[in-house]
């Protein structure tokens, strides 16, 4: 129980790893805000039916007045928050395009959510998190950056971008005790990725071939990391990138 009597707000976790995130979370004794576009009640539910303590908010996280609001709804709820996760994105649902066929309207959509919403969902809470000199925020970067990927140039730069802030937020609020780190997974079959033709069945091969690992990526993989990052076990590390793909990337 490695983060009890800590709170955390989980981006993205209705379903997939962000479901597997919140739970990870919870089973290590924090209280967790599920929040999500979509409806988050399968992930609060099996929180709950595991013992832990759960609560559900829709957040838009490129809207700062909805990502205001979500964290006003975490300190209700709560009374602090201890641990901001970065997870919400565009990915699954995109098909695959030369840069040249992704229209400005795609581009900027994208952008905004995986890009501008963790900006705006740390600016809601490294308030509470500086007044309190303590707080752990994780973003969800991916692979790619570090091994460029053919089709999915919004997505690749998008994910750039968050490992650009991961680096410049640590040195801003390193003086507030505020601990700011980054995961980059590689393709994980979760849930939406599992149902995509384009990812699912021999269509991944490829990608599990350049592993050292061989073998499919699953949400389960990347939680050592997410709770080593959440804890004090990481107290004197940040503005890092942890790449977990089974060795695709080796940097």
């Amino acid at each position: 129980m490695r983060l009890a009597g800590k709170s955390a707000i989980v981006t993205g976790s209705a379903r997939g790893i962000g479901a597997a995130f919140a739970q990870a979370l919870a089973a290590e004794g924090a209280k967790v805000l599920v929040a999500d576009v979509l409806d988050g009640a399968r992930t609060v539910e099996a929180i709950q039916k595991a013992g832990g303590t759960a609560q559900f908010f829709k957040v838009d996280v490129s809207d700062a007045s909805s990502a205001r609001a979500m964290a006003e709804a975490a300190l209700s709820a709560f009374g602090q928050i201890d641990i901001l996760v970065n997870n919400a994105a565009i990915f699954a649902s995109l098909e695959k395009k030369g840069f040249l066929d992704i229209s400005s309207d795609e581009w900027d959509r994208l952008m905004a959510v995986n890009l501008r919403g963790p900006f705006e969902c740390v600016k809601a809470v490294a308030p509470h998190m500086i007044a309190r000199k303590s707080g752990r925020i994780i973003n969800i970067a991916s692979g790619t950056v570090f091994k460029g990927q053919v089709g999915f140039l919004h997505y690749v730069t998008s994910k750039g971008g968050v490992v650009a802030m991961t680096r410049s937020l640590a040195r801003e609020l390193g003086g507030h005790n505020v601990i700011v780190n980054a995961i980059a997974p590689g393709l994980t079959m979760s849930e939406a990725i599992a149902e995509n033709p384009m990812w699912s069945g021999k269509a991944s091969q490829p990608t599990v071939m350049s592993r050292a690992l061989q073998r499919e990526q699953e949400p389960k993989d990347l939680l050592g990391a997410l709770v080593f990052l959440a804890s004090e076990d990481c107290g004197f590390m940040t503005g890092q990138c942890m790449v977990v793909d089974g060795g695709a990337v080796m940097r």
